[in-house]
């Protein structure tokens, strides 16, 4: 029969994962789904995300793509490739979609969501989930720093990127940004935007968690938008991170059950 387009939502753990992208000598999610797939159908077929996510960063939402020669449906796809995943990652769920489909190139919006535990002891049991600062944080003074970002139109973020590539556009689009105390010791910072750059999520946190602790002011944090590129803050340590959600126009993909 003629190929097929299918589209996977992801869920994995990040802590053992050398990110998302396939990288040599490494263990990535894109190896293990593609080692996955070449375990089901026999062939080795390259498989498109979403999205990078770095060393220890994890997703409830990313999306990946793939061309599949089969009558099965896309359920038995998902269930097929659970079997062969590791415990770390899973398919959530499956969808055909159309031939030209680009989970990176559609996508209309990207979803990240930052875990920090403040203000108590480090807790073991969620070191790999939050990023541990023992001082509490002023989650006020953070959402008034958070306020005067730019939101809803392109703005240059390169002060908040990792190394880009020479001609590489460092113009982005933030579509919502929030921070909020979730427990008495855990804080969540949310932000969407059209596409992230390198390293950017990380290193808006680690601005802002200098805010929640008193070290700048929230007009001292928007202001490092106008400064030279990568010129914010050492980024936040990666293990607090979660690709919540990758946005497309409606219809692109229709998640069954």
């Amino acid at each position: 029969m003629d190929g097929r387009r299918l589209a996977l939502l992801l869920e994995y753990d990040g802590t053992a994962f050398a990110g998302s992208q396939l990288q040599p000598a490494v263990r990535t999610v894109q190896e293990v789904l593609e080692a996955a797939l070449a375990q089901f159908t026999g062939r080795q077929t390259r498989i498109a995300l979403a999205g990078r996510t770095d060393t220890g960063v994890h997703a409830l939402g990313q999306v990946a793509a793939l061309d599949i020669e089969s009558a099965h449906a896309p359920e038995v796809v998902r269930d097929a490739l659970n079997h062969f995943l590791p415990e770390d990652v899973a398919v959530c769920a499956a969808a055909e979609v159309a031939a030209g489909f680009d989970p990176r190139r559609h996508a209309v919006s990207r979803t990240y969501r930052y875990r920090i535990q403040d203000g108590q002891a480090r807790s073991p049991l969620t070191r790999h989930r939050t990023w541990q600062v023992e001082r509490p944080l002023d989650v006020t003074a953070m959402a008034e720093a958070l306020a005067l970002l730019p939101v809803g139109v392109p703005r240059d973020w390169a002060a908040f990127s990792g190394a880009v590539a020479a001609g590489y556009t460092t113009v982005r689009t933030l579509l919502d940004a929030t921070v909020e105390r979730r427990a008495p010791h855990t804080v969540e910072v949310t932000l969407e935007a059209d596409a992230f750059l390198p390293h950017q999520v990380r290193m808006m946190v680690g601005t802002l968690q200098r805010v929640g602790v008193g070290r700048l002011t929230p007009p001292e944090f928007a202001a490092m938008l106008d400064g030279p590129a990568a010129s914010a803050a050492s980024a936040a340590p990666p293990q607090g991170l979660t690709l919540v959600a990758v946005r497309y126009p409606p219809g692109t993909i229709e998640w069954g059950n």
